[in-house]
């Protein structure tokens, strides 16, 4: 599966590889992209509960604002 995750609070690549690696950490995640200038990060993943996204950003400081499936 894939999803766009709508990140706020990033403000320099040192954030984009925050989220990155937050993101990364998370069981059944197999790719993350994060794109600073869109304030978003499309994640590919198997079998992953959005919650756990929205935690791992959070504890990494940022806030998902929405998601979407792709």
């Amino acid at each position: 599966m894939k999803k766009k995750l709508l990140v706020e609070g990033m403000s320099c690549m040192h954030c984009v590889n925050h989220v990155k690696n937050a993101l990364s950490e998370i069981s059944g995640v197999t790719d993350v992209k994060v794109d600073l200038e869109g304030k978003n990060a499309v994640v590919e993943f198997d079998n992953v509960d959005d919650e756990k996204f929205k935690a791992a950003v959070a504890d990494a400081g940022y806030e998902v604002v929405g998601i979407e499936s792709l």
